[in-house]
C-alpha cells in the first residue's frame, strides 16, 4: 500500500472517473449490509468526507432497537468538493439483527437486492415487502433497480460475540444472494479497536499480527474466503481528514467498483446470449 497524497488523489480520480460496462446503468448500486452498529453509516459518511475535504457525520439509518428511521436509503457519491455524481451509489438500510429476531428478513433484503423496494420505503417486521402490499414496489425492476454488489460490514471488535446464529444468516444470505449473480465482499470496520499498532498508526494495519487473525474469523463469520474481506477505520470522532485513512478508505471502495464491475460484465447482452446459448 502507497500511503500518500499522490495515491489519494489517484484513488479519488479512479472512483470519480469509474464508468460502469453497461451503458443502460447510470450508477453502480452498493448495498450495506450487516448487524445494528457494524458501520454501515459511517462507512458511508466517512467516503462522502473524504470526498467534500472534510469530516461530515450524516444521519444514521438506525435498527429497530432505536428510535432512528427504518428505510432504504441510497446515497450518491460526489466528486471532490460536490462535483458531478460519480458512478457510485452506496445502499444503507436498518441494521441486520444479531438474534434473528428483530431487524432486516431475508425476504426483505432479497427484495431489495432483485430491486423491487422503493427508496425510501420504511421497512417493518410485521410487514413483509410485497407487491400488494408495498407502496411504489417495483414489479419488474430493470437492471438499473437492481443491487449491483453487496458488502457485508461486521465489526471487527465483537467478532467473538456475535452470536453463533448470525453466522448461519449470514451464509444463508450469501448463498441466496449469490444465486442471483451478485458478487459480494465484506468491510471490517473499527481496525484500530482491536490493534494497539493500527490504533496510532493506520498505515500498520497489514503489518499487524492481530488484525489477520480477526481478518480469519471474519471470513468463518461471513463463510467466505479472506481475500474478500477488507480491513477500514471510519472517521469518528476525528475532527480533521487523515492521509492515511483516506487511502485505506478509498481502497475500499476501488476494491467494491472491482467486484460491481463484474457484474455488469455478467449481464452485458452479449454475454447473457452467450450463457443462454451454453445452457440450452
Amino acid at each position: 500500500m502507497d500511503w500518500t497524497e499522490e495515491r489519494r488523489t489517484s484513488l479519488m480520480e479512479t472512483i470519480t472517473s469509474y464508468r460502469r460496462s453497461c451503458e443502460e446503468v447510470p450508477q453502480a448500486r452498493v448495498l450495506l449490509l450487516g448487524p445494528v452498529s457494524s458501520g454501515k453509516s459511517s462507512f458511508i459518511s466517512s467516503v462522502q468526507s473524504v470526498f467534500n475535504g472534510r469530516v461530515t457525520n450524516r444521519a444514521m439509518v438506525g435498527s429497530f432497537s432505536s428510535g432512528f428511521t427504518k428505510k432504504l436509503q441510497s446515497f450518491n457519491i460526489r466528486g471532490k468538493k460536490g462535483e458531478d455524481h460519480t458512478g457510485l451509489v452506496l445502499c444503507d438500510t436498518v441494521g441486520m439483527s444479531e438474534d434473528g429476531m428483530t431487524g432486516l428478513t431475508l425476504h426483505d433484503i432479497l427484495s431489495v437486492v432483485k430491486g423491487h423496494v422503493p427508496e425510501g420505503h420504511k421497512f417493518s417486521p410485521d410487514q413483509p415487502v410485497s407487491a400488494s402490499e408495498t407502496v411504489g414496489y417495483v414489479k419488474r425492476p430493470s437492471l438499473k433497480d437492481k443491487v449491483h454488489c453487496v458488502a457485508f460490514v461486521v465489526d471487527a471488535s465483537k467478532i467473538t460475540t456475535y452470536p453463533k446464529g448470525l453466522s448461519t444468516t449470514f451464509k444463508q444470505l450469501r448463498k441466496h444472494i449469490s444465486d442471483l449473480g451478485v458478487h459480494q465482499v465484506a468491510l471490517l470496520t473499527h481496525v484500530d479497536q482491536v490493534c494497539l499498532q493500527t490504533a496510532k498508526d493506520v498505515t500498520g494495519v497489514y503489518e499487524s499480527r492481530t488484525i489477520p487473525d480477526v481478518m480469519g474469523k471474519a471470513a468463518a463469520l461471513l463463510g467466505m474466503s479472506t481475500s474478500y474481506i477488507v480491513p477500514v477505520k471510519n472517521y469518528s470522532s476525528e475532527l480533521d481528514l487523515d492521509v492515511n485513512t483516506d487511502v485505506l478508505l478509498l481502497s475500499a471502495v476501488d476494491h467494491i467498483l472491482q467486484y460491481a464491475d463484474l457484474y455488469f460484465q455478467d449481464n452485458a447482452p452479449q454475454n447473457k446470449e452467450l450463457k443462454t446459448v451454453l445452457d440450452l
